[in-house]
C-alpha cells in the first residue's frame, strides 16, 4: 500500500489563529510588551483574519490587494482616520515579525499609506489651562487640613506634566525609581524599557512634599512599594489616575497632559530628538507629529535672528 503524499494546496483559514497566537507570544516573550498591548494586536489581527476568511483568505498568504480592501472596509464603517492607522501599524508589524522570520517573502503593507490625519498634532492643552490645574491641586495641598489625598494627587499631577509620562507608568512606578536630589525619575515604559526622566524643582517640591508627609498615611502599616497608593493603601490603578485629572479639568486626561508637556516644550524651542527621548518614543516618526510646531518656532528664531528676517519685520 503506498504511503499516504503529503497535503498540498492553500492552508485553510484556521491557520491564521495560530499564526496570531505565535506572533502575540513574540511580542509578550521577546518584546515585553504589556498584556493590554498584546490584547488590542489580537484584536486587530483577528479583525483582519475574519475579513480574509470571507474570502478564504488567509494572513501569510495576505496580498496587498488584501490590505488596502480592509482598509477601505475600515473607512466605510465609521472608523476613525487614527483607529484605521492603528490598525494598520498592527499589520506592519505583524507582517515585519513573518518577513524577518522567513514566513513570507512579501510584505503586503508595503506603500499602504495611512490616512492623513495620523500625522495631525493630538489634542493638547494651553499652558493657562494646566497651570490652573495644578494650582488647584497645590491649593488643596498647601491647606492647613490637608491630608495623604491631597498631596498624593498634587505630586501625582506635576509628574505627569513635567515627565510627561503615561498612565500606566505612573501606577508603575515604585519609591525607590525617584532620584529628588538628582531631579529625576526612573521610568518603566512600553515592552518595559526603561529611561530617565528629569524633574523641575516644583515636581521635586509636591514629591517630596508627598513622600514626607503623605504617602505614610496612605501606607499605613503596609509595605507597598508603590509610588502612588490608594486611600486603602494598595498601588492606584490607570482608571483612577484619570479620574484625579478629570477632577481637575473635565476636558483633560493623562494623555492630554502627556502631549501638553511635549508641546509646550517644543513650542519653548526644544528639539524633537530631545522630545523623543523623554516620551520615551522608539521612534523619531512617533514624535515627529510635533514637527509643525518646531517650525514654527525656527520661523520665530529666523525673524528675530536673520538680518533679512528682522528687516523684513522692521519693514512691516
Amino acid at each position: 500500500m503506498d504511503a499516504p503524499q503529503p497535503t498540498t494546496g492553500k492552508p485553510q483559514p484556521s491557520s491564521n489563529s495560530v499564526l496570531v497566537r505565535e506572533y502575540v507570544t513574540c511580542l509578550r516573550v521577546e518584546r515585553g510588551l504589556r498584556p493590554l498591548t498584546c490584547e488590542a494586536y489580537v484584536r486587530d489581527l483577528q479583525q483582519f483574519s475574519e475579513h480574509l476568511e470571507e474570502h478564504a483568505g488567509v494572513l501569510h498568504a495576505a496580498t496587498r490587494e488584501d490590505v488596502a480592501a480592509w482598509m477601505e472596509h475600515l473607512r466605510t464603517h465609521d472608523r476613525t482616520d487614527r483607529s484605521v492607522a492603528r490598525k494598520l501599524s498592527c499589520l506592519r508589524g505583524f507582517y515585519k515579525w513573518m518577513l524577518l522570520d522567513k514566513r513570507i517573502a512579501h510584505d503586503p503593507t508595503v506603500n499602504i499609506e495611512a490616512p492623513s490625519t495620523w500625522k495631525v498634532l493630538p489634542k493638547s492643552l494651553a499652558e493657562s489651562e494646566v497651570n490652573g490645574m495644578l494650582e488647584q491641586t497645590s491649593m488643596a495641598a498647601n491647606h492647613p487640613q490637608a491630608g495623604g489625598l491631597q498631596l498624593r494627587d498634587h505630586a501625582l499631577m506635576e509628574l505627569l506634566y513635567a515627565g510627561g509620562l503615561r498612565a500606566g507608568e505612573i501606577v508603575s512606578l515604585r519609591v525607590e525609581d525617584l532620584h529628588l536630589d538628582q531631579q529625576r525619575a526612573q521610568v518603566r515604559g512600553k515592552g518595559d524599557k526603561e529611561r530617565i526622566v528629569p524633574l523641575g524643582n516644583a515636581a521635586c517640591a509636591a514629591l517630596q512634599a508627598y513622600l514626607d508627609r503623605g504617602r505614610a498615611e496612605l501606607a499605613g502599616k503596609g509595605l507597598q512599594r508603590a509610588l502612588f497608593l490608594s486611600v486603602r493603601g494598595k498601588p492606584l490603578t490607570t482608571q483612577v489616575v484619570w479620574s484625579i485629572v478629570k477632577g481637575t479639568n473635565a476636558n483633560a486626561s493623562p494623555h492630554k497632559l502627556r502631549h501638553s508637556c511635549a508641546t509646550h516644550m517644543v513650542e519653548h524651542g526644544a528639539d524633537l530628538r530631545s522630545v523623543q527621548t523623554l516620551l520615551g518614543h522608539a521612534d523619531i516618526a512617533t514624535t515627529q507629529v510635533y514637527t509643525h510646531l518646531a517650525l514654527g518656532r525656527l520661523k520665530e528664531v529666523h525673524r528675530m535672528h536673520h538680518p533679512r528676517g528682522r528687516r523684513r519685520t522692521e519693514a512691516a
